[in-house]
């Protein structure tokens, strides 16, 4: 996964929008409690990232890849289910028209 757009929100999570189209949220709240993330506590100083694409960094040093983020994020909206959903209420429709004979594929 390659990082597109990163938003820090003011409850410790990041809203996220990979290249792929994927969004989602990650939660911080958990890496608080290691030295590494002690001050992103501070609002102010979570706030303030950098986005490498493959990873994110924050000033005081502490950094999560693209692989962390993507193994444990909650995905939101996934283009790709999003069509295959629309093609299957597509079908869907089409057979549940009045005078067509019900018969999926």
């Amino acid at each position: 996964m390659t990082i597109q757009e990163i938003h820090p929100q003011p409850d410790y999570t990041l809203h996220i929008v990979a290249h792929d189209g994927r969004s989602g949220v990650f939660d911080v709240t958990p890496y608080l409690e290691y030295e590494a993330f002690a001050d992103l506590r501070h609002q102010e100083r979570f706030a303030q990232l950098s986005n490498g694409g493959y990873f994110i960094e924050w000033e005081c040093d502490a950094d999560l890849s693209a692989d962390s983020i993507e193994a444990r994020w909650r995905v939101t909206h996934d283009p790709d289910q999003a069509r295959t959903a629309q093609q299957e209420d597509s079908k869907v429709s089409k057979a549940s028209m009045p005078g067509e004979v019900d018969v999926l594929t």
